[in-house]
């Protein structure tokens, strides 16, 4: 079934592969009996859908999820059960790919205004003679 990350993008089920593994963690002996772990893999690198921008991006974002071959994978075994740790490895992909679809801002470097400058300059005057006050007083002993 295809994942619908916005109007615009569809995920198709070609360009994602999934694996279930043993999981650690809560489950009893159940654990050591049943694959509820999902290893979620997005092949990013052909998707259709993302332009290389957005790809770039998602490769950032990712990080160390995203394998040398263009895939970025998510693992989750938070609960017992497999369909809800696939749920939850699905919208953590729509997280990541909703994330690399903004455009961050550009900063554009400012210089402080003249007024702001002299302000800030006659504070420290201020304050350096505040502290030459408190010396010793000469001819005092």
């Amino acid at each position: 079934m295809p994942v619908k990350v916005n109007d615009q993008i569809t995920i198709e089920d070609w360009e994602l592969t999934e694996s279930f593994v043993r999981a650690s963690g809560p489950g009893g002996q159940n654990v050591n009996k049943v694959s509820t772990a999902v290893e979620l893999r997005f092949w990013a690198e052909r998707c259709p859908a993302l332009s290389d921008a957005q790809k770039g991006r998602l490769r950032r974002i990712a990080g160390q999820r995203w394998t040398s071959d263009g895939a970025v994978v998510i693992f989750v075994q938070e609960t017992r059960s497999q369909a809800r740790n696939r749920e939850i490895a699905r919208e953590r992909l729509v997280e990541l790919v909703l994330k690399s679809l903004e455009v961050k801002k550009r900063r554009r470097p400012t210089k402080p205004t003249y007024g702001s400058v002299k302000r800030r300059l006659e504070g420290k005057k201020v304050r350096g003679a505040v502290k030459k006050m408190r010396g010793k007083v000469a001819g005092e002993d």
